[in-house]
């Protein structure tokens, strides 16, 4: 069924389309009568205005586009929640895509910004950018970068403390007595991964203890790159006593991984992790790891965002702090556990 239209609204009511919507859009005040018909003849039709062509025509959709790489994780869902409900106080609406990962949709969605569909986009990329997106972003207002860098891109860009957060989660288990420690990471290249690389390597050093590279993996953000990684960190001699991953999907792997090894955490090895995902607490043992806001990491992300269109000045980047989290993953490694480490690696009888 066709929606009614104003000026059907303006016919049964016996005025102008004009008067009309200056009546709705509450810049006019008219005669009782007038008024009286006006809302009569809305509610017989049941005439809803058509708000997207109401905001257009004052130059703004009164939307805002969130691009993320994949609205179903956890860690993209609670985010996109904060920033419509934060959205919602300034009365702007969301409007959600999920790229995949894949470039070509991170510029369609920059086009669409270009085409007025929205006022201005949140971007999260989880690639490490080859140069492509720095030149659709570079200088842009209407743009922030969330979560993850575009190295060079001149816009306004929200982090959390990806380094201090890795290091604390390294120095817990060097304080636990273990000195042969792993650590699997994100994707080569991508920003957070580097960052808490160099958390990782900065406790190690500050520690005098040396960083064997072949306990170093990098891969993505998934459980799978976990489980992949550990049979090869676990078959090094000697193999690790505690492992720091870069992401709690990714500890979720190394507990899969080590179960098959049966090493059990923390009494085998201990683990310690970045995000405190929700299920994070529910897995076994609940891990130790690093909080990061996310939700305050959304919120700041819009009321950023709403700024810039103002026209107002604001941080090149912002910084949000990360906490430690103590679980049940870390033991501490005793002086007879480490003389006496099973053979984990390949081949071996524990292994199989």
């Amino acid at each position: 069924m066709k929606a009614p239209t104003i000026r059907e609204v303006a016919r049964e009511a016996g005025v102008s389309p004009a008067t009309v919507s200056r009546y709705l859009n509450k810049s006019i005040e008219l005669p009782q009568g007038t008024s009286a018909r006006i809302d009569l003849a809305v509610e017989q039709l049941k005439y809803r205005p058509n708000l997207l062509a109401k905001r257009l025509s004052r130059g703004t959709s009164e939307t805002i586009g969130l691009v993320t790489p994949d609205i179903a994780n956890p860690f993209f869902a609670v985010l996109a929640a904060a920033i419509e409900d934060e959205a919602r106080k300034f009365d702007y609406s969301v409007l959600f895509s999920s790229t995949s990962g894949d470039p070509r949709r991170e510029i369609a969605n920059l086009e669409r910004l270009d085409n007025r569909h929205v006022d201005g986009l949140i971007i999260l990329t989880n690639r490490a950018d080859d140069g492509t997106l720095k030149t659709y972003l570079d200088g842009r207002t209407d743009v922030i970068l969330l979560d993850e860098d575009v190295p060079g891109a001149r816009v306004p860009k929200i982090f959390v403390e990806n380094e201090p957060g890795a290091y604390l989660a390294t120095r817990r288990l060097i304080e636990a007595g273990h000195e042969r420690i792993a650590h699997i990471g994100g994707p080569p290249g991508l920003f957070s991964a580097c960052e808490r690389f160099a958390g990782y390597r900065r406790a190690m050093r500050e520690a005098k203890l040396r960083i064997d590279r072949s306990l170093v993996r990098f891969g993505a953000y998934e459980r799978s790159a976990g489980l992949a990684a550990i049979g090869p960190i676990m078959g090094s001699a000697p193999p690790p006593t505690a492992i720091f991953t870069g992401s709690d999907y990714v500890a979720a792997g190394v507990l899969q991984g080590l179960r098959e090894l049966a090493l059990r955490v923390p009494a085998d090895v201990s683990l310690t992790s970045f995000d405190d995902m929700p299920f994070s607490d529910l897995l076994d043992p609940p891990i130790t790891t690093v909080r990061q806001p996310i939700e305050a990491l959304g919120r700041l992300g819009v009321r950023t965002l709403l700024a810039q269109l103002k026209g107002e000045r604001t941080s090149d980047v912002q910084r949000l702090p990360t906490q430690l989290v103590e679980r049940r993953s870390v033991a501490a490694q005793p002086e007879a556990l480490r003389r006496h480490r099973p053979d984990t690696r390949p081949g071996s009888r524990r292994s199989r």
